[in-house]
């Protein structure tokens, strides 16, 4: 059972029920993560830059490439809600998530993303020279900061132990 409830929208502040408005109208549905940041607006809104920095990453990274670096980092977290969330996003797209095999570029970022939730100061050299071989200084802190918004997002759903999504529950073994 999660440690704060989502928000009655019944119930909520107009600044919640707006913020909730918001957010289903730009992303089209409400997860219950959402439901329970939203008992603040501002931590809400810090959450959703999620989506904000993937933008930006978008020239750089596919789809592809975000998931298999925001699975690595939620499996990494032990986030069945964050990793069920990305193998949705596979199976949405076609992908066996079992079976598909990442390409080197998506290999080095799930190196990466295990490797900054495993000890964050020890990110290996190797790790570095191959992300700088590939993406200009911009991409690399996009990259570094949307990875540490994914880090928050897993670490949140395993806190608060956010009740967990019915339509997630088919995409977790």
């Amino acid at each position: 059972m999660s440690h704060i409830p989502q928000i009655d929208y019944d119930t909520a502040s107009d600044e919640i029920r707006a913020a909730h408005d918001e957010e289903v109208r730009v992303r089209g549905r409400m997860t219950n993560m959402k439901r329970t940041l939203l008992h603040s607006p501002v931590a809400h809104r810090i959450y959703a830059e999620w989506f904000t920095l993937r933008e930006e990453l978008r020239p750089t990274l596919d789809d592809r490439a975000i998931w298999f670096l925001s699975h690595s980092i939620s499996e990494a977290m032990k986030s069945p809600i964050a990793m069920g969330f990305f193998r949705r996003a596979f199976a949405n797209a076609g992908i066996d998530f079992h079976t598909d095999v990442p390409s080197e570029d998506e290999q080095r970022l799930i190196a990466f993303g295990r490797a900054i939730v495993a000890d964050s100061n020890a990110v290996t050299e190797e790790i570095w020279v191959g992300l700088k071989a590939r993406y200009d200084a911009k991409a690399l802190v996009d990259l570094v900061a949307f990875s540490g918004i994914m880090v928050a997002t897993a670490l949140f759903n395993n806190v608060v132990e956010v009740e967990f999504d019915k339509e997630l529950e088919p995409f977790v073994d």
